[in-house]
């Protein structure tokens, strides 16, 4: 099993649970997340007074899948979530040792 995490822009959301959904992932964690990478912030304007934050907000996708799912989840949110502007994201595969579904006692693939 994989556990994969991406970091996204919150805009593209949507699109990559839809996508997602239709390659046969049934959940997701999804949490609003703050950072930065080489986008290195921006400046934004708040009640007329001009300041720099280095905190990006992002949205962080966790799911959980089988190994021979793992490859068409990354390219298919590589392929949804890019705008080919600075600041898209990353995407993280970690392998995963164990899961077990609370409700039912199942574990492993058929825990997901």
């Amino acid at each position: 099993m994989k556990y994969i995490i991406a970091v996204i822009k919150p805009f593209k959301l949507d699109e990559v649970r839809e996508a997602l959904s239709a390659i046969g992932i049934a959940g997701m964690t999804v949490s609003e997340v703050k950072g930065f990478g080489r986008q290195k912030g921006q400046t934004e304007i708040y009640r007329g007074a001009e300041y720099s934050t280095n905190m990006l907000p992002k949205v962080k996708i966790e799911v959980a899948t089988s190994d021979a799912l793992a490859p068409q989840v990354v390219e298919t949110i590589q392929q949804v979530a890019r705008t080919e502007a600075i600041g898209d994201g990353k995407i993280f595969v970690l392998d995963l040792a164990s899961a077990t579904r609370i409700r039912t006692g199942e574990t492993g693939d058929t825990a997901l």
